[in-house]
């Protein structure tokens, strides 16, 4: 099975649960969701006027609009390639589960990585039984309950107190799941950080502030 995949890459997760994590990261091309803060604008749009070879994509050294069709052979190829160590893969997007992620995660696993899919389960969401799900609910956006209860852990972003009211009925919708739930300040903001800080304590939730924004890496 072929993904369009605008690049991939090797770094340290910054946010959630494996922050710090050494990470090969898999983004695809393409989202229906489009949040006004999105820092990967660049993969909304899977338009043919901005397709390039696989020979192309492995050899980006910027992030825009450009993507390829991929499969799990030729990304497995292309880590074996650069010789790459990590053993955690980030599947993310755009929003990674308009497409179907079984087969893609199957054969990472395969070959001994463990995945992690980044969404805003607003899609069913479709990859092995041993993936590791984020689920980032979206206001103004249709969050599935079974999302939520798929999820290993929510990755929720913040800019006001009241963007808490979201998150709280998403969690009232699955009250016998116990979550583990990430506050994450959405672009760096001060005041939404303090927010986050004060919540993760009086609920004993974690707090999520991309930490590879403030030390600068991809």
């Amino acid at each position: 099975m072929n993904y369009p995949i605008n690049e991939i890459f090797q770094t340290i997760q910054g946010e959630g649960y494996y922050t710090g994590t050494p990470s090969i990261f898999i983004r695809l091309q393409g989202c229906p969701v489009r949040c006004q803060w999105c820092d990967t604008k660049y993969t909304w749009t899977c338009s043919n006027n901005n397709q390039i070879s696989y020979e192309e994509l492995v050899k980006k050294k910027i992030s825009d609009q450009t993507w390829s069709y991929i499969n799990a052979i030729q990304i497995l190829e292309n880590i074996k390639k650069k010789e790459w160590t990590a053993k955690h893969v980030v599947i993310t997007g755009g929003e990674p589960c308009i497409y179907n992620l079984l087969y893609l995660t199957t054969e990472l696993e395969k070959q001994g990585f463990k995945c992690q899919i980044e969404t805003s389960g607003t899609k069913i969401i479709k990859c092995s039984s041993n993936t590791w799900v984020t689920v980032s609910p979206k206001q103004h956006q249709n969050t599935l309950p079974a999302s939520i209860l798929r999820s290993d852990e929510i990755k929720y972003p913040i800019l006001k107190q009241e963007d808490l009211f979201y998150l709280e009925k998403m969690l009232s919708m699955v009250k016998n799941k116990k979550c583990r739930v990430f506050l994450q300040p959405i672009s760096q903001n001060q005041e939404a950080l303090k927010i986050c800080i004060k919540n993760c304590i009086i609920k004993n939730w974690r707090l999520s502030i991309q930490l590879h924004k403030y030390i600068l890496i991809k």
